[in-house]
């Protein structure tokens, strides 16, 4: 070890560098730490040192660097440590684990490290990226590792990746037992327990070896192509593939975003159909195989713009109308149609209100192959469209909305199923969609075989999915949304944006501008609901959180005599950037008074309540 005394460390950094050069033993993050002492970075290694990275319903995810507030592999594995007491404490009878990465710098590393700490427990450990040859990546995309958890019933699973975040970071997501991502109090707990579990377990870096002995046990085993078989079939049998006679080919272009999308994307259509004559689909070349830099994007999102550029590219010069893409760990779906001569990408609200639609018609048309008279429920995210909502009112089945996350929509979607339902979709706008025939979690890949499913059944119609969307527009009113986020050069600067909008009324405002009245409102921080007869909120309230949700009129209607216009938002504080995220979406007569308001509601919210030129939020608009 280092000499602290001639490093003239100040006292407050003694503990957290003398901490991390006994317990870490990476050479890598070793010297990182030494290089910032000998530098005398003191506020780089304040910042890495006596903070720790936050476990919480979503994991861990941040930078992979040096330091206890950081992705790298002694916080894996001191949070593997911790959750592998906590299943055991919980499943003692049951001691299984999945475990999966994706193609990230250090994703491999961080799954060994997981493994080890739970083969030290005695668990069984199914790993989806087994090799004997230390030279090869074997990858995966999320949702195997809560599909894993199901057919082995296994008691919790653990994901390595960052899903789409830039490319230094990486991220640890934990799924518990009923394959959906952890909720509280389940978070707390594995918290606690890692708390109490930092210092490595004797073998703790004798990965090597560890890993070899429970080869020969069977206590580690590979189960990447038994579940991916599974996976493919149960793809096939669980969402009704069709065919249909496409008498052009290929007839899509699909981009996996220099992900790990195309390995089972390929697979599933190689082995379940082929459509007219030749491949049915062309495949980004510069994108089609993982890459950890995303050298062709500026940042790995579908959602972004520019980041279908190359797929639509490939598409026009083959005259290609449609684009399906994933994004880099495959459990997020984004699509592009052209219409009238232009490419549109369609939002994640448009998508997800087709998928449900889909499934409306499915249910309604073919209820006898889909649990028989079990009700029919769908859900979404409170922060996604009102749209499956008026449906649901218009055609009389269940909805309900949730807490921004697939943690909650997958959680409640399994909650709902006990209690008799028959939940085959959830979806949030953050093109996060769930088909809980295969997962309960959002997938990627399957909600491109649907997507397929849903461009074929249209096509025998001679409709386009802008004719969908405008027939359900004529029937339940046009919803359009503008969405935006503040960013937020100080993280405590979003605690008092909020308390000085709150400033503003005592429970809750009657208009906002002389633009709008607010017909209801809600307050998950302080815990008020205008519209329940108790005035409690009936989703969790988290007071070290911000977030308002209000249901607005205005008060000059532009729409159609005897149409109800409204506006409903939300405000949040992110839980993993540095943004304060505003969703708005308008109902009205027609796209462009839909759009219009929607606008105004921003305008009047930035003005009334945000207030960037006061506050300094930074505005992306």
């Amino acid at each position: 070890m280092m000499s602290l005394t001639n490093a003239e460390v100040p006292e407050d950094l003694k503990l957290g560098v003398e901490a991390w050069l006994k317990y870490d033993k990476n050479e890598q993050t070793r010297d990182q730490i030494i290089k910032l002492v000998e530098d005398k970075s003191w506020t780089e290694l304040r910042n890495r040192l006596n903070f720790r990275i936050t476990f919480g319903t979503a994991g861990l995810r941040s930078r992979m660097e040096a330091g206890f507030n950081r992705m790298n592999t002694l916080t894996v594995l001191q949070a593997s440590q911790g959750l592998a007491k906590y299943i055991a404490s919980n499943f003692p009878d049951n001691l299984s684990v999945v475990v999966g990465h994706d193609h990230r710098f250090n994703s491999k590393d961080f799954a060994e490290v997981t493994i080890v700490a739970f083969l030290q427990l005695g668990f069984k450990v199914y790993d989806l990226g087994f090799t004997e040859d230390a030279s090869q990546d074997v990858v995966v995309h999320t949702p195997m590792v809560p599909f894993g958890i199901d057919h082995l019933r296994a008691s919790g699973g653990i994901m390595i990746t960052a899903s789409h975040n830039p490319k230094m970071d990486n991220g640890y997501k934990v799924y518990y037992s009923n394959g959906c991502q952890i909720i509280p109090p389940h978070d707390q707990r594995i918290s606690q327990s890692i708390l109490a579990n930092l210092e490595p377990w004797d073998r703790a870096w004798d990965c090597a070896a560890v890993k070899a002995e429970a080869v020969q046990s069977e206590m580690l085993i590979d189960a990447k192509k038994v579940l991916v078989d599974q996976y493919v079939d149960t793809v096939r049998r669980s969402l009704v593939i069709t065919n249909v006679n496409h008498t052009k080919a290929p007839w899509f272009v699909y981009t996996p975003l220099h992900g790990v999308g195309f390995e089972i994307f390929e697979k599933i259509l190689s082995s379940a159909w082929r459509l007219g004559q030749g491949r049915d689909y062309l495949c980004v070349e510069e994108q089609k195989y993982p890459d950890p830099n995303f050298p062709t994007v500026s940042f790995p999102n579908p959602e972004e713009k520019g980041a279908l550029d190359k797929a639509i590219e490939l598409a026009e010069k083959h005259d290609i109308t449609f684009v399906l893409g994933n994004d880099p760990d495959a459990d997020r779906f984004s699509v592009a149609a052209k219409h009238n001569g232009q490419w549109r990408q369609l939002t994640g609200n448009e998508i997800g209100f087709l998928f449900a639609q889909y499934k409306w018609e499915t249910y309604r048309l073919e209820s006898d192959k889909f649990k028989g008279t079990n009700p029919l429920a769908m859900i979404n995210s409170t922060v996604s469209s009102q749209m499956i909502k008026k449906m649901a009112e218009v055609e009389g089945f269940h909805y309900e909305d949730t807490l921004t996350g697939f943690k909650w929509l997958g959680n409640r979607a399994r909650e709902l199923e006990n209690a008799g339902y028959f939940v085959p979709f959830a979806y949030e706008e953050a093109i996060g969609y769930m088909f809980s025939d295969v997962v309960h979690d959002k997938d990627g890949i399957s909600a491109a075989v649907v997507f397929l499913q849903m461009l074929w059944s249209w096509k025998a119609q001679a409709l386009t999915p802008f004719d969908v969307l405008q027939r359900a527009y004529q029937k339940y009113g046009v919803f359009k949304e503008y969405n935006g986020y503040y960013i937020v050069p100080d993280l405590s600067l979003t605690d008092k944006v909020f308390s000085g909008i709150r400033s503003g009324f005592s429970l809750q405002p009657t208009h906002i501008g002389q633009e709008f009245r607010v017909e209801s409102y809600t307050d998950l921080t302080t815990g008020y609901q205008s519209n329940t007869p108790d005035s409690e909120p009936r989703l969790p309230v988290d007071p070290s959180s911000q977030m308002i949700t209000a249901t607005l009129t205005p008060t000059s209607s532009t729409g159609r005599q005897g149409f109800s216009e409204s506006v409903r938002f939300t405000a949040r504080g992110s839980g993993t950037e540095p943004k304060l995220k505003v969703y708005i979406e308008a109902v009205s007569s027609s796209e462009e008074l839909a759009s219009a308001l929607a606008k105004k509601a921003w305008d009047v919210l930035r003005r009334e309540w945000f207030k960037p030129e006061q506050t300094g939020l930074a505005t992306n608009f």
